[in-house]
């Protein structure tokens, strides 16, 4: 059953050095204060998952936590690159960062493989590309029934799955509505699960027609973090921060200034801090 816990103490029991996480969202309900904590916790030699890697995982492998990434797409969405991940890539800064490449559909079947206990996901696909070429553990499988020649990947089980949802409510189940992702099917693929949420609520009330509802007995630990998927949104709480996802390519191009930036934005800060952007945000919409 899912335990209330503040965000520092819910990385702690889901995240130690040399795990694995998936920290996912979909330009929408990204974690970015939980990423901020194990920052500031230090985690190192992390295998980072995500889908589609942009500004949170940018700034933890400029911190040097992560030794390998498995992805499908790297950016910053709308703007250009990562300049921490290219630099960690191409020079070795922090440190060397080993990476495993996907598609889009290799990651979500691997994610729902994991949920289901399977050992690995099988799929149309990888056909006519360069991808099984530098990635070893894309392989395929001949269907017993049609002789078809089917694309397979290992199932994504991480060691920790850490996601932002709109509400939880007191008996610890979680709601997701809007642009959902992979989010639920990386929490019941992981090990361990962590959750920050907007709100702790007595009842959910009205819902969605694509409302997810992950029951209490699928999360380990639930962080109550208002703001803490921004500059991503949530929906019905706070707009995007467009401007911050231009801003951040100038102050990630240069490794002094992403050290000062992520001094005085996360070291120097606490979970907290969050709070403003969701208030603010909010008033605005």
């Amino acid at each position: 059953m899912a335990e209330f816990l503040s965000l520092s103490a819910g990385i702690e029991a889901v995240l130690s050095d040399g795990c694995s996480v998936a920290m996912e969202g979909f330009t929408h309900l990204i974690p970015h204060a939980a990423g901020h904590e194990a920052i500031r916790q230090g985690r190192r030699r992390l295998t980072l998952i995500r889908m589609t890697p942009d500004l949170v995982y940018d700034q933890m492998i400029g911190m040097g936590l992560a030794e390998k990434l498995v992805f499908s797409w790297g950016g910053n969405p709308g703007v250009g690159s990562l300049h921490r991940f290219r630099d960690a890539v191409e020079n070795g800064w922090p440190h060397p960062l080993e990476i495993e490449e996907h598609s889009h559909a290799a990651m979500a079947n691997a994610y729902e493989a994991g949920a289901a206990n399977l050992p690995f996901a099988v799929f149309r696909g990888y056909k006519g590309v360069d991808l099984p070429k530098v990635n070893k553990r894309i392989a395929s499988v001949t269907c017993p029934y049609t002789g078809e020649v089917l694309a397979t990947v290992p199932a994504l089980r991480p060691d920790a799955a850490i996601i932002h949802a709109l509400k939880a409510d007191r008996e610890g189940n979680v709601l997701l509505e809007g642009i959902v992702g992979v989010q639920k099917e990386a929490v019941l693929a992981a090990r361990r699960s962590l959750v920050t949420v907007e709100e702790i609520v007595d009842d959910f009330g009205p819902r969605n027609a694509n409302a997810v509802i992950l029951p209490s007995w699928t999360v380990t630990a639930i962080a109550h973090v208002p703001g803490g998927a921004y500059p991503s949104y949530a929906q019905g709480y706070y707009k995007r921060a467009n401007d911050f996802y231009i801003a951040w390519d100038a102050i990630s191009r240069d490794r002094d200034s992403f050290r000062a930036w992520i001094k005085a934005n996360v070291l120097e800060k606490g979970p907290d801090a969050f709070a403003q952007y969701a208030q603010t945000r909010r008033e605005a919409a």
